[in-house]
């Protein structure tokens, strides 16, 4: 499995206020994050794989509607996150 209890501990405990903040909008970006980039790697060697496509495209935008509710909640957390992350290029 790709993402075990240990991986999902780390995410939360290094993105969250601590392992076990498993509801703050930073960790949850983080894990959609984490699970955005694995999904991506999946279809690099999959192309035809529609459902992960899908799947894909559905986390990509919870993790956008996460992101505006966060530029809307405070502009410093959002900057961040996203510098944390690397998600701006």
């Amino acid at each position: 499995m790709y993402l075990s209890k240990e991986t999902k501990e780390e995410i939360f405990a290094k993105h969250g206020k601590g392992a076990n903040d498993t509801g703050s909008a930073e960790g949850q970006i983080a894990l959609f994050t984490y699970r955005i980039n694995h999904l991506t790697e999946h279809l690099k060697q999959n192309r035809k794989d529609f459902n992960t496509e899908r799947s894909l495209v559905k986390l990509v935008g919870k993790r956008r509607a996460l992101l505006d509710y966060l530029t809307k909640k405070d502009i410093m957390r959002y900057r961040a996150i996203v510098k944390e992350l690397g998600l701006r290029k």
